[in-house]
């Protein structure tokens, strides 16, 4: 896997919440037909009915965090964590592991020269070893509030406490390789994105 990846690119994609990091691995998909491990759906994998990781959950927080159909109640577990940032850390110390073998795994398998890691908490889990370079999306902090507040129908004091809860976006920005400036449109957003991938070797 080293010789491979010593020739290839792995970009990590990154940025705060709601800042547009779907957008950016939308784009990189269709028109450029990269392939997207995105970090999300490693962590609902980790979680899915009857996991191991699952009924850790469950030990620890009790059956009012299952869904009838057997699924985890997401949001009811984000109110937990989002507010202790202990039970944050304990939950990330059991995911963070299995995302992480699932992208090494998966990359061992692929054979394309550029490949993307969709990975928003990818300083907060320390996984920059799997990437070659780190593209951060950024928005100003009101555009991002008013963006989550639409996106998961959040009072102004839920946005901000999820906010709150990730890595200051600056210090994201002061890591990157590729600043992504998602403050104006989706054609500015896409010239970026083009300048990134072609202006480099």
């Amino acid at each position: 896997m080293k010789d491979k990846n010593a020739v290839r690119r792995i970009i990590g994609l990154t940025g705060g919440i709601s800042t547009g990091k779907t957008t950016v691995s939308n784009y990189l998909a269709t028109t450029y037909q990269l392939p997207v491990l995105d970090a999300d759906i490693y962590a609902r994998e980790a979680v899915k009915p009857n996991s191991s990781i699952l009924q850790a959950i469950l030990v620890r927080y009790g059956d009012r965090l299952i869904l009838s159909d057997g699924n985890l109640n997401r949001s009811a577990l984000a109110e937990i964590i989002f507010h202790d940032s202990q039970e944050k850390q304990w939950l990330e110390s059991k995911i963070h592991p299995y995302v992480r073998d699932r992208f090494v795994e998966q990359l061992q398998q692929l054979e394309h020269k550029i490949v993307v890691l969709a990975i928003p908490l990818l300083f907060e889990a320390e996984m920059m070893n799997l990437v070659t370079e780190i593209w951060v999306v950024y928005c100003d902090e009101q555009k991002q509030l008013e963006r989550l507040q639409t996106r998961d129908n959040l009072t102004l004091e839920q946005a901000k406490t999820r906010i709150a809860n990730q890595l200051p976006l600056a210090e994201k920005v002061a890591q990157a390789d590729v600043v992504l400036d998602n403050n104006l449109n989706y054609a500015d957003l896409f010239a970026q994105i083009d300048h990134a991938i072609n202006g480099k070797g």
